[in-house]
């Protein structure tokens, strides 16, 4: 089974991405409703995850999402999920690798994320840096965390001779 990772929008994904994120957060989490939807979703980008058969007539498998907001310079990366039973296949990996390689792509400098506790690990792995004191977020303990991109600007100006 390969897992494929793209961009989309809530316009486009709304179904699976509200299942994800319903099972992860709502469910399994008990986050209050009214805490995992908002108004930032509708101009998001948005990252899904699909698993998709090796058998084609097979449908492929919303398994994963995130979203990313852009404001100016900095990305906010949040809502990041995978469905229980993907967990610790390599589908976060590749979903946090494919919003930073958003985020060079729209010349973001900063990406801030606040990760549960238990997954800081994993974000400062990718280059992340612990930036907040613990604190609660849902009535689930999160720490922020900020990955600084290189500069596009230091590449420019460089010929070949």
């Amino acid at each position: 089974m390969n897992i494929l990772v793209k961009l989309t929008t809530w316009q486009r994904s709304e179904k699976p991405l509200k299942e994800i994120r319903e099972r992860v957060f709502l469910q399994e989490q008990n986050v209050p409703i009214e805490l995992e939807w908002d108004e930032l979703d509708e101009q998001a980008y948005h990252i899904l995850a699909e698993a998709i058969p090796e058998h084609m007539q097979a449908k492929k498998l919303a398994i994963g999402t995130a979203r990313i907001i852009i404001n100016n310079k900095q990305a906010h990366i949040g809502r990041m999920a995978v469905l229980a039973d993907w967990r610790g296949q390599g589908t976060g990996s590749k979903m946090l690798q494919y919003c930073i390689d958003e985020c060079i792509k729209k010349q973001v400098e900063v990406i801030i994320l606040n990760a549960q506790l238990y997954v800081t690990k994993f974000y400062q792995k990718a280059g992340f840096k612990i930036t907040s004191e613990e604190f609660l977020d849902a009535g689930i303990a999160h720490k922020q965390m900020t990955l600084t991109l290189p500069k596009a600007s230091l590449f420019r100006g460089i010929k070949n001779d």
